[in-house]
């Protein structure tokens, strides 16, 4: 029988409002160390096994997080919030399929939540919210927003996506504070890099099709290694978007920390086609007492759509949803996304 144990980690309050472009460098530790925000356990085995793996990797999936935590990595590693961005939408739907035929490399994602007060013990009910970009670089709600250098406009892609809640979801966390989702590899925006937005809630519930009530405990990005997104953008759809694609060492927000600032573990389903997809995986910590606003540290206001693409008053479209882009191709255009 395994036993292990995770340490006690207190979470404190930190500067998550600060407005700098750079972020502080998050801490691995041994033993426990606290930080702003939340906590993230590195650890494969607690975040991901596969679904046709053997008993052994169903056993560690299955297992009580702080246990099979411990034992695939033996450390907790900080992490703090980051901005939200200037692409969220309320009202995202409760699914695990997330793409609504948006055509790109797939991506299975598997988080498990964890509470930084209870000895990393996994956070049931939890519910994990995701949004980001397609293969071209839009979002769902601003399919006119500019995405940096020349692509096709969104309309073009040949999908029955629905504008408003394409690549956004929510799913509610099991027993064992696990959710998994299913979408694409997200393409890029200048002057971003590749990257999912991520916010996790508790004390809501699910309603009509949605998640509602509750406090936002959490707010993050799960970020992409650079070798695996370049080859990805290679292929179809991606490779029709051109233009200056920024790497992780020069994103505003991604700050190098690893796991501990969001980079994600990434398993190809066949090591020699990448087209075939990935398996992705992280472990979130939060403070299920604690509030986050969504305007933690990462571009200077927490960035704004570009010229197209801003919302109206309120924070979100309303109405029908975006036009399409008014001609075949976007080009770089000097108001940007900066999250």
């Amino acid at each position: 029988m395994l036993t292990a144990t995770v340490p006690n980690v207190a979470p404190m309050t930190g500067n998550d409002g600060n407005s700098s472009i750079t972020r502080r460098r998050a801490l691995a530790v041994t033993g426990g160390t606290v930080a702003a925000g939340g906590l993230a356990v590195v650890g494969y085995e607690a975040a991901f096994a596969d679904e046709t793996g053997t008993a052994a990797a169903e056993a560690a999936t299955s297992a009580p997080a702080s246990a099979s935590a411990s034992a695939g990595s033996g450390r907790c590693v900080l992490m703090s919030s980051v901005t939200e961005g200037p692409y969220y939408l309320d009202g995202a739907l409760v699914r695990k399929n997330i793409t609504e035929g948006k055509d790109g490399v797939p991506l299975t994602l598997r988080i498990v939540v964890q509470d930084t007060a209870e000895s990393c013990a996994p956070v049931a009910g939890a519910a994990v919210e995701i949004w980001h970009c397609d293969a071209w670089g839009y979002y769902s709600g601003y399919t006119t927003a500019n995405p940096g250098g020349s692509a096709p406009a969104e309309s073009e892609d040949g999908s029955d996506a629905d504008d408003q809640t394409y690549l956004r979801g929510y799913q509610v966390a099991n027993a064992n504070g696990v959710v998994k989702f299913e979408t694409i590899f997200p393409g890029w925006y200048t002057p971003r890099t590749c990257h999912i937005h991520v916010k996790v809630h508790t004390g809501g519930e699910k309603e009509d099709g949605t998640y509602e009530g509750g406090k936002v405990n959490f707010t993050g990005q799960l970020f992409f290694a650079d070798d695996i997104a370049t080859q990805i953008f290679e292929l179809e759809p991606y490779s029709k978007h051109t233009g200056s694609y920024t790497k992780l060492d020069d994103d505003m927000v991604y700050d190098g920390g690893g796991a501990s600032s969001g980079l994600l573990t990434l398993k190809p389903v066949h090591k020699s086609d990448p087209s075939k997809g990935y398996k992705g995986s992280i472990t979130l910590g939060i403070d299920p007492d604690a509030e986050n606003t969504g305007a933690g540290s990462g571009g200077a206001d927490g960035g704004t759509p570009p010229e197209g693409g801003t919302p109206p008053e309120g924070g979100a479209p309303s109405g029908a949803p975006s036009a399409p882009a008014s001609s075949p191709s976007a080009s770089a255009s000097s108001t940007t996304p900066s999250s």
